[in-house]
């Protein structure tokens, strides 16, 4: 009976202990870090020129998944920031682009307006004459929510789980990277070029926050008026320190294409949007960060908190420069700095042991047809979509069914929509058109394949990885009749007269392809080689928390993590 006694007393104590252990396992703050176009080799190409706590912090402390690839096909800004947010592909979360036409309103629309609601400040709208993000223009007013996303984030199911008592919080210098990861339950705050302010929508708030007009009214961007980016590091430290001022290059209001970049005076029209072809847009983002972690208190309750911080600079500059140029190089070592004082921060606020730190990237950037094509390469290009009106494709429709160029109704890259209304009153099977178009696509040179949403919908493709991808990006609703796959390493870059040098969207690997890291909560660092995809974030999340699962979320949990 002593022997029982003293075994059951040892059970006690080994049982107390476990829940102790599980009590401490819990995070006060989850924050998930976005870098915008990160491609998944970046982190590592220039890791020779990091410092301390940023992203070796998580390069070194964290479980790096070094072959994390996304399993859609339209790898643009809104698809990876919902799938991050979501852990479910376009296909189930509906965030099939951008852009997407609305048969309903018969017009394109952009992927989270929403007239119902309007912004809170005044001279937020886009200023169309100096906003580079053209796909906003799309908008009708400047109504901003989460209303098109079909399933939950892994922030609604961090505050629906807590009963209120935990917060969600979403921050970035893009509307669309706030409000996705914001979700239905949190909050989403954006930097608006025009109003040079972060603001919000009426969706989250009657009126601003007192500490968002306060810290709109310290003029952060102002130190950067008159003022140049300049390189963080003698030339020759840079592994791309023989790059100069190379013709494929953007020079967009005189910034240069070579260092050093002038922002101009605050006055400039194009002050703001220079410097978010800059580190100083990160820094700007970061610092507001920090303002909302100290003015809402988060980590500091009795609940998690979450925290999303998405980072848009490296896609902006990436777009202008390349991913292989000094510019993007020196961004990723400003960009170091910045989150390595924003781990800082939370360390001194929550403590880096008490938070659960993610960080991914929605996309990754394929290199600029010029940088390819100088080291030898002659398959590199830009597709100018004139070449489908001059490929004979309409003469070859209007000869077979008598339709001409208005059997299409929209393109909206990379979704050709038809006129379903005049091919069904001409009386033609609306499939039979799809295909003959198709092919007709598919001789155009810089096209590789074109897919229709027939043959998606009755599971008619071929089992290969582009197929698949293309499949993940198929919405009944919002999807397109024909899905333009183009040749690896040829896009677009014309944007209503904008060209710029690097667009991504392909489901070629160096579109699909970022970092994947978590760390902080005590995890020990190690490199897992194993493919894997970044819809598994929020679950892995969720189970790290015994919480329930985003709705549409793949449902993958990285073991490693949890263990």
């Amino acid at each position: 009976m002593k022997n029982l006694a003293v075994s059951t007393l040892a059970l006690s104590v080994m049982l107390s202990s476990h829940a102790v252990m599980a009590e401490q396992a819990q995070p006060k703050l989850i924050l998930q870090v976005t870098v915008d176009a990160l491609r998944g080799d970046l982190p590592d190409r220039f890791k020779h020129n990091f410092g301390e706590g940023g992203f070796n912090l998580l390069l070194n402390d964290g479980i790096h998944y070094t072959n994390a690839h996304y399993q859609h096909s339209n790898t643009e800004t809104i698809v990876g920031h919902a799938a991050l947010a979501t852990g479910a592909p376009p296909a189930v979360n509906g965030m099939v682009g951008n852009l997407w036409y609305d048969r309903t309103q018969e017009r394109v629309v952009y992927n989270i307006e929403d007239a119902n609601y309007n912004l809170l400040a005044s001279g937020a709208d886009v200023d169309q004459s100096t906003e580079i993000d053209s796909t906003q223009r799309a908008a009708q007013g400047d109504g901003r929510s989460p209303a098109n996303i079909h399933t939950s984030t892994i922030g609604d199911e961090i505050v629906k789980a807590y009963h209120g008592q935990s917060r969600a919080f979403s921050v970035s210098f893009k509307d669309r990277g706030a409000v996705s990861l914001g979700g239905e339950l949190g909050k989403a705050f954006w930097f608006s070029k025009s109003a040079n302010a972060f603001v919000t929508s009426d969706y989250y708030y009657d009126a601003n926050p007192t500490w968002v007009d306060e810290w709109n009214a310290k003029g952060f961007t102002q130190q950067y008026g008159s003022k140049r980016w300049e390189l963080s590091l003698p030339q020759e430290k840079y592994l791309f320190a023989g790059d100069g001022d190379v013709e494929y290059k953007i020079d967009l209001a005189n910034f240069s294409r070579s260092f050093p970049h002038p922002y101009g005076p605050a006055s400039f029209p194009y002050f703001t949007t220079l410097l978010s072809l800059s580190p100083a847009g990160d820094e700007i983002v970061a610092d507001f960060a920090k303002e909302v972690i100290d003015a809402e208190k988060l980590g500091q309750g009795d609940y998690p908190d979450y925290l999303s911080v998405s980072f848009s600079a490296t896609d902006y500059v990436i777009h202008m420069y390349g991913p292989s140029s000094i510019e993007a190089e020196d961004n990723l070592i400003r960009l170091d700095r910045t989150l390595a004082d924003l781990f800082a921060h939370v360390d001194k606020t929550v403590g880096l042991e008490n938070t659960l730190i993610v960080l991914s990237a929605d996309h990754g950037a394929p290199d600029v047809p010029g940088y390819v094509n100088a080291l030898g390469g002659n398959k590199a290009d830009y597709f100018g979509i004139e070449k489908m009106k001059q490929s004979g494709v309409f003469e070859a429709v209007e000869k077979r069914f008598g339709l001409g160029e208005d059997v299409v109704r929209q393109y909206a890259d990379p979704y050709l929509y038809l006129n379903h209304e005049l091919i069904g009153a001409k009386g033609y099977n609306l499939a039979e058109v799809q295909a003959y178009i198709a092919r007709l696509l598919e001789n155009i040179n810089g096209i590789n394949q074109a897919i229709t949403a027939t043959d998606i919908m009755k599971g008619q493709l071929a089992d290969t990885r582009i197929n698949q991808l293309v499949t993940n990006n198929h919405h009944p609703i919002r999807s397109g009749d024909i899905y333009i796959v183009y040749e690896p390493n040829v896009y677009i870059n014309d944007f209503d007269g904008l060209k710029v040098a690097s667009v991504h969207g392909s489901p070629w690997r160096y579109d699909t392809f970022v970092p994947v890291i978590f760390a902080g909560m005590n995890i020990e660092g190690q490199r897992i080689s194993r493919e894997v995809t970044p819809y598994y974030i929020a679950p892995t999340i969720s189970q790290y928390l015994r919480i329930t699962f985003p709705t549409g979320s793949a449902g993958e949990v990285l073991n490693e993590v949890i263990e």
